[in-house]
C-alpha cells in the first residue's frame, strides 16, 4: 500500500476519533473535534498531492479518496444533528446523495468502469467543509467560553450564518447529485 492510500485510510480512522470527541461529554471535545476536522482535511489535501506527484495513482485511491470524504462528511453533518447545528433534513439530503454517487461508482466498478470526482462535486465539498467547519469554530469559541449562547454575535452567526450555509451546501450537494446521475445515467438504464 503506497503513502497516499495510507493517509486516505488514516482519514477514515481520524473520522471516528472525530466523531467519538463531538459526541463526548468531556470538557474540550467540541474543540478536540476541530482540530481532528482541520487534520482530516490537511490529509485529503496531501494524499491527493503524493499520489500525483510520486505518480501512485491507484484504482483504490481513485475509489476509496471521495469514499472516505463522502464516511467523514455524512459523520460530520449526522454529528452536527444532535447538537441543533445541523437539521436533520440536511443530513439526510447529504447521506442520500453520497449513496446514490457511491452507488453509481460501485455498478461502474462492477463493469470495469472508474467513476472519479467532478469539479461541481468539490465545489459541494467545499461548501459542505466550511459549513461544518463554521458550526465546529463556533461550538468551539463557545466550548472555551469566549462567547455564549447569550452573545448577540454567537447567536447571529448560529441562528442566521448556520442555516444559510446550510441552505447553499445542500443545495450544491442536491445539485451536484443529479447532475452526476444525469451524466452517467447509461449506467443506471443502459439503452437498448
Amino acid at each position: 500500500m503506497n503513502w497516499a492510500n495510507r493517509l486516505t485510510l488514516s482519514r477514515l480512522a481520524i473520522t471516528i476519533v472525530f466523531v467519538a470527541a463531538l459526541n463526548s461529554e468531556w470538557g474540550y471535545g467540541r474543540t478536540a473535534a476541530l482540530v481532528l476536522f482541520l487534520v482530516a482535511g490537511i490529509t485529503d489535501f496531501f494524499d491527493g498531492e503524493v499520489a500525483r506527484r510520486s505518480g501512485a495513482i491507484t484504482n483504490f485511491g481513485k475509489l476509496m479518496d471521495p469514499l472516505v470524504d463522502k464516511i467523514m462528511m455524512a459523520a460530520a453533518f449526522i454529528s452536527l444533528v444532535p447538537l441543533k447545528a445541523i437539521p436533520a433534513w440536511a443530513a439526510t439530503a447529504v447521506v442520500a446523495r453520497d449513496f446514490l454517487i457511491t452507488g453509481l461508482r460501485l455498478l461502474a466498478t462492477s463493469r470495469g468502469q472508474v467513476l472519479p470526482a467532478e469539479r461541481l462535486g468539490k465545489h459541494k465539498t467545499s461548501w459542505q467543509i466550511v459549513t461544518v467547519l463554521f458550526f465546529l469554530a463556533l461550538l468551539s469559541v463557545r466550548e472555551l467560553q469566549y462567547a455564549g449562547a447569550e452573545n448577540a454575535w454567537w447567536l447571529r452567526a448560529w441562528n442566521q450564518g448556520g442555516p444559510l450555509l446550510v441552505w447553499i451546501a445542500v443545495g450544491l450537494t442536491m445539485y451536484s447529485g443529479l447532475a452526476y446521475a444525469w451524466r452517467h445515467r447509461g449506467l443506471i438504464a443502459p439503452e437498448v
